[in-house]
Order: C-alpha cells, then structure tokens, then sequence
C-alpha cells in the first residue's frame, strides 16, 4: 500500500502542475491540464498494461506505477466535474469539445500504449 501512495504522490504531483501549466496558457476557458494529463495517462497505463499481461513488470511496480502513479495523474473526477459544469452553463459545443476527443482519444492512446509492447 506504501508504495501505491508513492507512485500516487508522483501522479499527484504532476497532475497539480499540469493543471497550473494549463490554466497559464488556457485560462479558464478550457480544462486543458485535465485534458493532457488524462491523454497521456491512457498512453502510459496502456504501455504499463501491455508490460503487464506480458508479466514483464513486478507486481510491486504494478502498484507503484499503474495503481499509484497513473491513479494520482489520471482525473476522471475532474473531467466529470469540468464537463458537468459545461452542461450547466449550456455550453454544449464546448462540452462535445471536450468529452468527445477527450474518450476518443483515451482509447486511442491505451491502444498505442499497448501496441507499443507487442
């Protein structure tokens, strides 16, 4: 379980930055720290993934880099949250903009994380 909260503390730490870097060059005008940060998790669960059914990963890296780090990184909460948000406010283009590419791409890239490892 420590060495979850490790990889979580990491995923946290950079997930808080994206946010930062995200709102600095969008503004509030689109979540795109939330966006980045969930596309390049899928990539990096999906190469982890790969890793694993390939039983090429210990289970305490498991734990310390899918569990814990993509856990801390990836925000699905927040995507919600910010899409929820776009409902309220009637922003719908706004809203397909954003969930649209955001699972579209999430998939993708868990993909292409996987396909790496083949």
């Amino acid at each position: 379980m420590i060495i979850a909260g490790v990889g979580g503390f990491f995923g946290t730490a950079c997930r808080y930055l994206a946010g930062i870097a995200g709102k600095k060059f969008f503004g509030d005008k689109y979540p795109a720290g939330t966006f980045f940060v969930n596309v390049v998790g899928c990539f990096i669960i999906g190469i982890l993934a790969g890793l694993w059914t390939r039983h090429e990963m210990s289970a305490e890296m498991n734990a310390l880099l899918i569990t814990g780090f993509c856990g801390g990184l990836t925000t699905f909460s927040s995507f919600s949250h910010d899409a929820f948000a776009m409902i309220q406010k009637g922003e719908w283009i706004k809203f397909i903009l954003y969930v649209v590419p955001s699972v579209a791409l999430g998939l993708l890239f868990v993909w292409l994380g996987m396909s790496i490892t083949d």
